[in-house]
This record gives structure tokens, sequence and C-alpha cells, in this order.
């Protein structure tokens, strides 16, 4: 596997330079290489993805965006992320050498808005998406856990990338139990590649009697089925209400730690590692960790 991560410090120090009418052609050449990946499966405008979402702005000028490309370039964020999927991809490779991928994986970090609540506030700085093989967006705005774990929210969505590449994502007929299970191990692949401090904040979002109460809920609706019912159980209820998508009575992230409760009770109940479970089905990983689903 060729992984590519693509230096879009200067990219986006170059759009910064130019007129605010020629930025957006100047984004889409950036994110041209995420483009040619997604465009097979319909999603082929990242310039508007990035303007409806969290990206930095287009239409006017903030020297706070030109500080913060520096400050991450200074802290070497491009190398850190090469060099966390480096040995992500060594580890999979190791415990799965069989396992399909991606030939090359693409890789285009962009900045994010320092006026979103849900990027900044809620998602403490960063996230990604890394589901389709062969392209991985992170979005970041500098934030002190933002700036200490961007490379590990890197190799979270290159497992995603590996995954998908061997289990079918269906936008129709996905279930909770699947995208639960997905990021659940996705965060125990972080821990193992790099211990417990580099996973998420999400990964740890619930304890106690709240994480018992979100697991029974999340499990009690384990087959729902299709993406558009999936956010509040996966994201919580508010990044739901954000996407205008049906709530589900949850917290913040609340299937990130009911996901990795469920892949610790698979992990514990096989021996397996997170690493050589990537391209297990949910099904087999549900029932690993006694979570009765669908015949």
């Amino acid at each position: 596997m060729k992984i590519v991560v693509h230096d879009t410090a200067t990219a986006m120090l170059d759009l910064l330079d130019r007129p605010v009418e020629e930025r957006p052609e100047a984004l889409r050449e950036m994110y041209r290489p995420l483009e040619d990946v997604l465009s097979a499966v319909g999603m082929s405008d990242m310039v508007r993805m990035h303007q409806m979402g969290s990206g930095f702005p287009l239409d006017r000028d903030d020297p706070r965006l030109r500080d913060a490309i520096h400050q991450m370039r200074d802290a070497r964020v491009w190398e850190r992320i090469e060099g966390s999927l480096t040995a992500a991809w060594q580890r999979i490779s190791e415990a799965a050498p069989d396992i399909r991928h991606a030939d090359t994986v693409h890789v285009v970090l962009a900045l994010g808005d320092p006026d979103d609540h849900h990027l900044t506030v809620r998602s403490a700085g960063y996230f990604g998406m890394g589901g389709i093989p062969g392209a991985i967006h992170l979005l970041m705005w500098p934030t002190e856990t933002s700036m200490t774990k961007i490379e590990y929210a890197a190799a979270h969505e290159f497992h995603h990338n590996v995954r998908y590449a061997n289990v079918v994502w269906n936008p129709m007929t996905v279930t909770v139990g699947e995208h639960v299970v997905a990021e659940g191990l996705a965060e125990a692949f972080v821990r193992e590649l790099a211990g417990e401090q580099a996973m998420g904040p999400w990964a740890t979002a619930l304890t106690g009697a709240e994480l018992d109460r979100a697991h029974e809920k999340i499990t009690a609706n384990i087959d729902v089925a299709g993406m558009q019912n999936l956010t509040a159980y996966v994201l919580g209820d508010a990044t739901a209400e954000l996407m205008g998508q049906p709530t589900a009575g949850l917290p913040d992230f609340a299937g990130y730690p009911v996901g990795l409760r469920i892949v610790d009770a698979h992990l514990a109940a096989t021996g397996m590692t997170a690493a050589a479970s990537t391209g297990l089905s949910a099904r087999e990983i549900l029932a690993n960790a006694g979570v009765p689903t669908k015949a």
C-alpha cells in the first residue's frame, strides 16, 4: 500500500494569498486527490462539503487561519500523520496479512473553522472521514487536544479505510451495530497502536451509570438500519439535530464508548486484537460480545 499525505499546508497558505473569488477553485484543487476517489461513490463535490461543514471560511480574510497553519506546520503535524499511518498499516498487515486494501490511500488534512462550535468544542478540534477505501479526509483547528492527537485520529480513520475494503457499507442497509462496532474497533486499534492516552475524548465520553444507560439503549436498537437513522446512536442527539436527523435520547458520541465496550468484550472472548479483527463482520463481533441481533 502507498500512503500519500498531501502537503495541504502549502496549498492552504497559497489559497489564502489569493483573491476571495479564486479561493473555491484553489480549494477544489487541494481536494482533487480525494474527489478522484470519492467520485466513484457519488461524493464528488468536496468544496461544497467543506463549505457546508466545519471547514475554514473562504469568503473573508482572517489572520487566525494563517497563524493556525503555521502552528500546525511547526508542530510537524503532517509528518506525524504520515508516521502514524505507516505504523498503522504495518500493524494491520502483520495481524491480517491477506486483508484487502486500497493500493493507494490519499490523505488530505484541511483547516477547520475556528468559530464552528461542533468542531472546536464538541469535537475537541478535530475529526475525520475515512470509510471510503483510498481516501482519508481530516479536519482540525489547533486545540490542546487536536494538536496532540491528530495523528491518532488519522490512524482511527485508516482502520475504517481498510475495514471497508473488506466489509460492505451500504447506506441503505447499514445498521447501528455496524457503525458502533466500527468506531469501537478503530478506537481499540488506536489504543493498541499508541496507548490509551492516544484515544479520542469521545471514546471515554461516558462512564458508570451513564455508559450503562447508553449501552442499554444502543444495544436495544442495534438492528436499526439506514444512515439517516444512525447519527443519534453514534454521535448523539446534538449532532443529529445539527444534521436534521432523528434523535434518540443520547448524549454526545455515545456510540463510541458503547462500541468500545462491545469490542472489548469481543477481544476478551476471542483473544484477538483490534488489528486482527479489522475485516470481521459486525455480526460476528456482536455475537462474540454477547449482543443479540436479528437472525
